[in-house]
């Protein structure tokens, strides 16, 4: 058995079943949020609200709408730096405890291999130093290279996201920090002029 990654944040995830597949790969408090139940859960809203202030909490929920919701949700009641968003991408396929595929057909954390787990915590600067960016990627770098404010700009901003691993439901600002937190403006001129 490989040796687990020990995090001093909370991890927050969805439900049950992501809850065991991560507690396979990190040793972490981990918090499920029991899908939507955290819209009513008004108590469990506020642990995790005093989690993140006393250690940090990282968000790992599926890549389809309903996980963006839940993540915005706790996202708006937390300030922005005692959260570390990791993002899974966008696999198609089925569960293996499931009958059928999700209603948008993407894997969940669940579903996820523990290769591909690591390499989203390591892309959110997790497991691996962040790279320091002095010169860091903008709105206007976006801008300047079509991914915002003009016509293909959301058709470049998915390809963007394809070639990164990322899910396509990003905003720009989430999508800059992922980049920023894993690459140099360099880089990213390099990765965009190969891909757009």
């Amino acid at each position: 058995m490989e040796k687990k990654i020990k995090l001093s944040q909370a991890v927050i995830v969805e439900g049950k079943y992501d809850k065991i597949k991560l507690s396979n790969i990190l040793d972490a408090f981990i918090i499920e949020t029991n899908g939507f139940g955290i819209f009513k859960d008004k108590e469990k809203l506020s642990f995790i609200k005093r989690l993140a202030s006393e250690r940090g909490i990282i968000i790992l929920t599926d890549s389809d709408h309903a996980g963006f919701m839940i993540r915005n949700y706790i996202s708006s009641g937390v300030p922005k730096e005692q959260i570390i968003n990791v993002y899974i991408p966008d696999i198609f396929g089925k569960e293996k405890r499931k009958t059928e595929p999700s209603k948008e057909g993407k894997l969940g954390v669940e579903g996820m291999s523990s290769q591909v787990i690591l390499r989203a915590l390591d892309r959110a600067g997790v497991t691996s130093a962040k790279i320091l960016c002095e010169n860091p990627v903008t709105t206007v770098d976006f801008y300047d290279l079509g991914l915002t404010g003009g016509v293909g700009s959301k058709a470049k901003r998915k390809a963007l996201c394809s070639a990164l691993d990322l899910p396509e439901f990003l905003s720009v600002g989430s999508l800059i920090s992922c980049i920023n937190n894993a690459m140099t403006k360099e880089d990213f001129y390099i990765l965009c002029n190969n891909i757009l």
